[in-house]
C-alpha cells in the first residue's frame, strides 16, 4: 500500500512541474524564488577579482538599443561601465534584475558611470517586453552582432565592471545582489 502513495505523490509532483514547465511559468517562478534569496543579503558580489583582474577590456563591438540604433562599446571609453549579460530564459538573471534596477536608480545621473545590460535572447522583443513589464529603469541593448573576447563567458548571468582606464576591475559569473552600499561605493570610487 505504501508504494501506491509514493507513486501518487511522485505523479502529482511531476504533474505540477510539467504544467509549470510547459506553460513557461517555471522561469519566472524560479527567478522570483532566487530573487527572494538575494534579498536576504546572503549572496553578495565580492569586490575582489580572481580570474580576469586588471586585464585590458576590448572596446570592439556593437549592440542594438531598444530604438533599433547601433551602440558602440568604443563610445564608453573613459567611463566606468557596469556590464551584465542576461537572458529572459535564465532564472538567475531574472532574480538579480530587480536588485540591479535598484542600484541603477541610486547611481543614475553619475556622469562617468554607464550601465550596459546586454540581452542574449534570440528575440530582442522578449527582452524588451520583460524589462517593460517589470518596469526596470536601466537601459538594455541586444547582442545582435555577437560578443567580443572580453565579454565571452561560460555562464549567465555574468557581470563585469570596466574602469575608466579600460581595465576589467570586476568579473563574476552567476547571480548576486549588486544593490549594496559596498558595491555602490566600489562603482563610484573608480
Amino acid at each position: 500500500m505504501n508504494w501506491r502513495k509514493e507513486i501518487k505523490s511522485w505523479g502529482i509532483m511531476l504533474g505540477i512541474f510539467g504544467i509549470l514547465y510547459f506553460t513557461g511559468l517555471i522561469t519566472p517562478i524560479a527567478g522570483g524564488l532566487q530573487s527572494m534569496i538575494l534579498s536576504t543579503g546572503l549572496i553578495k558580489p565580492k569586490v575582489l577579482l580572481e580570474n580576469k583582474e586588471k586585464k585590458d577590456f576590448d572596446y570592439a563591438g556593437q549592440f542594438v538599443d531598444t530604438n533599433g540604433d547601433r551602440v558602440s562599446l568604443s563610445q564608453y571609453k573613459g567611463k566606468t561601465i557596469f556590464i551584465n549579460l542576461w537572458a529572459t530564459w535564465c532564472p538567475p538573471c531574472r532574480a538579480e534584475m530587480p536588485h540591479i534596477s535598484d542600484l541603477y536608480d541610486k547611481v543614475n545621473g553619475e556622469e562617468d558611470l554607464v550601465f550596459l545590460m546586454i540581452a542574449l535572447d534570440d528575440d530582442f522583443n522578449k527582452s524588451k517586453k520583460l524589462v517593460e513589464e517589470k518596469e526596470y529603469s536601466f537601459p538594455i541593448v541586444h547582442a545582435a552582432y555577437g560578443l567580443n573576447q572580453s565579454l565571452q563567458s561560460q555562464a549567465i548571468p555574468t557581470t563585469l565592471v570596466v574602469s575608466p582606464e579600460g581595465k576589467i576591475v570586476f568579473y563574476q559569473e552567476g547571480m548576486s545582489n549588486f544593490n549594496t552600499q559596498e558595491f555602490q561605493d566600489f562603482l563610484l570610487d573608480l
